[in-house]
């Protein structure tokens, strides 16, 4: 009898029917037991209902095994289908039933309910299957197979052999299979909560053991990448190096291209990103000397603050990278690049006229000429003559024997290219960062007759007030839009002042 209060202070009983001995005895046994239940196994097992495995509510079976080794997933349908595109075509209904008809196709006669009752204990009770197929040789991509679901399959048989008998069979067909007839698994509706922080906290301290997270064996780092997948999925952090960035790059990268694999980097990408980004200024320094690898890494986790860190550094040394590119990035990207490269070029054009046209005037006003003042219009000719010594690129060596083609004439040289970021560095800087008195000094004493300490001072005086005119030029491109402290030493040798908006991002389109 279990008795309880009702609304009106009373007591309402409720009859058990249940037979008293084995009430008795399992009351007795419980209390016998119960003094010294273990908690390390055995008898106290209770199913698993979490990540990785829900016995309770999961649908999805995944294995990934090789050798002795063996990684099982029980997982969900709804949750996988969020968050994969792939696991959302394979659990379809039009995919499962085409699958189901494939195999039921196979059979040659139709089934007899007897015959499927004496293997019915043996058949799985999960819709869906994967299990992980190796491939046959090592350039074969490891990649899970649907393996089709036999309850499924009994009832597509017998819609193709006996229609008429598929709605008496399936309270039989569902009893065979295991679970209720009537009613399923609980719906998953939302993705499950995020650990607790009791967790998160022995994760970071197992982390500062720092033990390399990257294993020797490429089978390893396959069972790793396809259990940081399913931890993302369920709102788990990936296991990734927190400490040393080399291996988190790696191991990020090998993430991302399993998410891409599968249709699941809107999911993968900004955990990727998150963990990235906290290593912020060590993240940065390697981007700067990475980039092109960094921009096909921010391209897959859609990361805008590193595809823009990267795509500064590679437009600033283009076409330093383009054979890292081209063809291993899509075209959009490469589309982006060429467009941005062409922008900086046309700038610094620009700003390479408005250089070749300063020029210095006279105490009256008037622009400097050989026939008003020869000292003054020697400098600005020394300055331009030294901007188009750095600016322009060296001519093309004359060979003696040149090599010739099938027409005797000789083969075009190659375009010389060069990077002129330094130079207009420099002209940012100002001072004596280029120019100096030494070299102010070899020059006036070409001619003998203009060297004097009074004509020196004054030439570098005037010299001073080019530089000073130039800086103010170049400083549109003197603007930096990297993440990166470029510091107190001078900057990089190439220009950083590409600006990515936000229409520019490839995968915004």
């Amino acid at each position: 009898m279990v008795s309880y209060p009702d609304s009106g202070g009373a007591e309402r009983s409720l009859a058990i029917r249940r037979p008293p001995s084995v009430a008795s005895s399992r009351a007795s046994t419980v209390r016998r037991h119960r003094p010294h239940r273990s908690h390390f196994g055995g008898s106290s097992y209770q199913p698993q209902n979490e990540f990785p495995v829900f016995t309770h509510t999961g649908d999805v079976e995944i294995v990934i095994a090789s050798g002795r080794k063996e990684q099982r997933y029980l997982l969900h349908r709804l949750i996988l289908a969020q968050c994969s595109g792939f696991f959302e075509a394979g659990t379809s209904e039009e995919w499962s039933r085409a699958q189901a008809e494939s195999s039921a196709g196979q059979s040659q006669s139709p089934p007899t309910l007897g015959r499927i009752s004496e293997s019915g204990s043996q058949l799985h009770n999960k819709r869906w299957r994967y299990e992980l197929d190796w491939g046959q040789g090592e350039e074969e991509i490891p990649m899970l197979i649907q393996k089709v679901s036999m309850r499924f399959v009994f009832l597509q048989i017998l819609e193709r052999f006996a229609p008429d008998r598929r709605s008496n069979c399936f309270q039989e067909a569902t009893t065979l299979f295991g679970g209720d007839a009537g009613q399923g698994p609980p719906p998953v509706r939302n993705k499950p909560a995020t650990p607790q922080t009791g967790f998160f906290r022995s994760m970071a301290n197992f982390s500062a053991l720092n033990i390399p997270q990257t294993s020797q064996d490429p089978l390893d780092d396959i069972f790793r990448d396809y259990d940081n997948l399913f931890r993302v999925f369920y709102n788990y952090p990936p296991a990734l190096d927190p400490i040393n960035i080399a291996n988190a790059y790696v191991e990020c990268k090998s993430l991302l291209q399993l998410a891409d694999m599968y249709d699941a980097l809107e999911v993968i990408g900004p955990r990727v990103d998150h963990h990235l980004l906290r290593f912020q200024g060590r993240l940065f320094k390697q981007i700067a000397k990475y980039p092109p690898s960094y921009l096909k890494l921010g391209f897959l986790a859609r990361s805008k603050v590193i595809f823009s860190e990267a795509l500064i550094h590679v437009v600033g040394q283009w076409p330093a990278g383009v054979n890292q590119l081209r063809g291993q990035t899509p075209e959009s990207v490469m589309e982006l690049i060429e467009d941005k490269v062409d922008e900086l070029e046309e700038l610094k054009s620009k700003i390479e006229g408005k250089l070749f046209r300063l020029t210095l005037t006279t105490s009256r006003g008037e622009r400097v000429t050989p026939s008003n003042n020869w000292l003054d219009w020697m400098a600005m000719s020394l300055f331009r003559q030294w901007l188009a010594e750095n600016t322009t690129p060296p001519p093309a060596p004359i060979l003696k024997s040149p090599a010739r083609n099938s027409t005797g004439a000789p083969p075009p040289p190659p375009p010389m290219t060069m990077n002129t970021g330094r130079i207009f560095r420099l002209l940012g800087t100002g001072g004596s960062s280029y120019l100096q008195h030494d070299e102010l000094k070899r020059f006036l004493r070409i001619n003998p007759e203009n060297y004097t300490r009074d004509n020196l001072r004054r030439f570098e005086r005037r010299m001073d007030e080019l530089k000073n005119l130039a800086r103010d030029v170049v400083k549109p491109l003197m603007r930096n839009f990297l993440e990166l402290d470029l510091g107190s030493g001078g900057g990089l040798p190439y220009l950083t002042c590409t600006k990515i908006d936000e229409r520019d991002f490839p995968w915004e389109e």
